[in-house]
């Protein structure tokens, strides 16, 4: 099994498509600053669900997906500020899209904590 057969890196691989269609509305201005920003927080989820998985001990995979979930977090927090800048209103598909990648990120944690103890 790879990380392409893992049901969170392909919502990971979704939820980057989502952020970049939802970059295209905001200013041209921000295009250095926090648009930069958010595509590198998204973008690092399913890398770092793939680096993980890629490496030769689990406890290696559950620390890459210790910083996959940090980046997710990143990327809740950038796009809340995105809204409070009024650059765009409330995606509740985006909100659930995190929210369902942290439950799923939290619970693969757990599995492979299990099968280290």
């Amino acid at each position: 099994m790879t990380h392409k057969d893992l049901e969170v890196w392909k919502k990971s691989m979704d939820l980057v498509e989502d952020v970049y269609k939802l970059m295209k509305q905001l200013p041209d201005n921000e295009k250095y600053g926090l648009i930069s920003q958010i595509k590198r927080s998204s973008i690092s989820i399913p890398s770092n669900i793939a680096e993980g998985a890629g490496r030769a001990s689990t406890k290696e995979f559950i620390r890459y997906l210790d910083i996959a979930t940090g980046s997710l977090s990143e990327l809740e927090t950038q796009l809340l500020l995105v809204q409070r800048l009024g650059f765009s209103n409330s995606d509740e598909s985006l909100e659930a899209e995190i929210n369902s990648i942290g439950k799923m990120l939290y619970g693969l944690k757990l599995s492979l904590k299990k099968k280290i103890n």
